[in-house]
């Protein structure tokens, strides 16, 4: 459960957090459907699921955090009862940043009957950076702010970690860890750099890296990168690939 901070704590937290990327345009070839469509048992879908939470921190830290959904050109909607709420939060879709320089690689998805694209994790969190600066340059309020030292809140949809929870467990390594540029979760043997937080200063390197023909994400990651160590009631929440994997992770939701 999220606990909403005094004010004075809330509001550096809310000059540390200025968006959120959900991350929905795999392949999900061993899954045999998107991930973002999966079904949970109390009949919610995946995306939406992942949408609510982050309305819901936005609303509990009193403010308007963008949430985009980065889901590689697929066009999965939002409820509509979601998208109707009087939520200050705007809701958008990205679309992935193109390099002429990015390898990509064919997907077996389809849409209109042509194959879909996908160049990896990074170049969907460089779309949500720009997308950020965007924001800010525009914003009076944070034109001339330190924005840069915010952070984007990344959180896959191979994941039913629930997005307030996450950045409780982060958030405290901003402060910690001030000079690493990505705090992200892992147990003793990997890294889950798709369920961390990124820091919008590091946009310019990202997109360099990306225009260099480079899409690894441990390895542009690994300078730079705080590891938090896992709640142990979340090893079954994530990184599922099967339908298999998914009924573990929402039994290990319903026991939470």
């Amino acid at each position: 459960m999220l606990e909403v901070a005094d004010s004075s704590t809330q509001a550096d937290e809310l000059s540390c957090l200025a968006g959120i990327v959900i991350l929905a345009g795999g392949a999900s070839k061993r899954m045999g459907s998107p991930k973002a469509e999966l079904i949970l048992p109390t009949g919610e879908r995946l995306l939406d699921y992942h949408v609510r939470q982050a309305l819901e921190l936005s609303a509990a830290m009193t403010s308007d955090l963008p949430i985009m959904i980065a889901d590689n050109g697929r066009g999965f909607s939002v409820n509509a009862d979601l998208s109707k709420k009087k939520l200050p939060s705007p809701i958008f879709h990205i679309t992935d940043y193109l390099s002429t320089n990015t390898l990509s690689s064919k997907s077996v998805s389809k849409k209109d009957d042509k194959p879909i694209e996908t160049g990896g994790a990074l170049v969907a969190i460089e779309a949500a950076l720009q997308s950020l600066k965007r924001l800010a340059s525009s914003n009076p309020l944070t034109k001339n702010a330190n924005w840069q030292q915010s952070w984007l809140l990344v959180i896959s949809c191979d994941s039913l970690i629930p997005i307030s929870d996450l950045w409780q467990k982060l958030q405290p390594y901003i402060t910690q860890a001030d000079d690493k540029s990505v705090i992200c979760l892992t147990d003793d043997s990997h890294l889950y750099p798709l369920l961390g937080l990124y820091r919008l200063s590091i946009e310019t390197e990202l997109k360099q890296y990306i225009d260099d023909g480079q899409r690894q994400v441990m390895k542009f990651i690994k300078p730079i990168v705080q590891p938090v160590p896992f709640t142990k009631a979340w090893q079954a929440l994530t990184n599922f690939n099967t339908p298999k994997d998914f009924a573990r992770a929402c039994l290990a939701l319903n026991n939470l």
